[in-house]
């Protein structure tokens, strides 16, 4: 029987987002695990959610469902895990805030989409993970499975929540399109974090001209010199001015 900590044996160098291993090499070790449960007479139901996170990047719904049946039938205390994070951690190399995210989205199809659950992903396209999960966010759930789940319900209008809702199920918008398009509605910023937002970029635009300015060919070394010498100074003005911001907003929360 293979031991419910056998993936540290096979672990790959090379961090990757969710995985320890860059994703191709984990779905090299995804394989060689589910083989050797299956081999070894593993629970059936353990094989098939580790081939569902084989197949997570082509499907990240068939391994959310497997995930929230799994945290039903609490399986994996027979595996010798403590609980579902747990597992997800140490054998599947998904972090907490990824369970977070899979199973609240995947709570979100059930309960406002499930005509996307039938879906095959080919003729029909089925909505990416952080688009759903953008979604998830603004209309709220309960299915959260750790503790430190850090969403909050966005009480936005029921004709926004339509509007999402089309623009991600109907038109499988990117969340860089949702973001850009809902955003202002949905997480209108103050005045402050407007003045901040705007002192980061000049800050960013600043750094890049002055390393832009160092590797243009024919600017003469004093021009170079005098730009460095503006861009450095302003940088030191922005940097006071963000750290002043920041003060005011704690003193403010105090």
């Amino acid at each position: 029987m293979l031991s419910g900590r056998c993936l540290g044996q096979l672990k790959i160098g090379g961090r990757g987002p969710w995985y320890t291993a860059s994703m191709s090499q984990g779905h090299e070790v995804l394989e060689a695990l589910a083989d050797r449960i299956e081999q070894g007479g593993g629970d059936p139901a353990r094989v098939d959610i580790v081939r569902r996170a084989q197949r997570f990047k082509r499907s990240w719904v068939e391994l959310a469902e497997g995930l929230t049946a799994l945290r039903k039938s609490r399986k994996y205390e027979k595996w010798g895990y403590s609980d579902l994070a747990d597992y997800c951690s140490k054998e599947l190399h998904i972090k907490a805030a990824t369970l977070d995210k899979l199973v609240l989205s995947y709570g979100a199809l059930r309960t406002h989409a499930p005509e996307v659950l039938r879906r095959d992903g080919v003729s029909r396209e089925i909505p990416s993970l952080e688009a759903v999960d953008y979604f998830s966010r603004a209309v709220g759930s309960g299915e959260s499975e750790t503790a430190n789940d850090s969403r909050r319900r966005l009480d936005a209008p029921r004709e926004v929540l339509d509007e999402l809702r089309s623009a991600v199920f109907d038109e499988a918008r990117s969340v860089g399109e949702l973001r850009k398009r809902f955003d202002p509605i949905l997480r209108p910023k103050s005045p402050g974090e407007d003045a901040v937002e705007n002192l980061r970029k000049l800050k960013s635009l600043a750094e890049r001209l002055s390393g832009a300015v160092q590797t243009t060919e024919g600017l003469t070394e004093k021009r170079v010199g005098r730009v460095l010498a503006v861009m450095e100074a302003l940088v030191r003005d922005v940097e006071e001015l963000l750290e002043k911001q920041k003060s005011e907003r704690d003193t403010h929360a105090a």
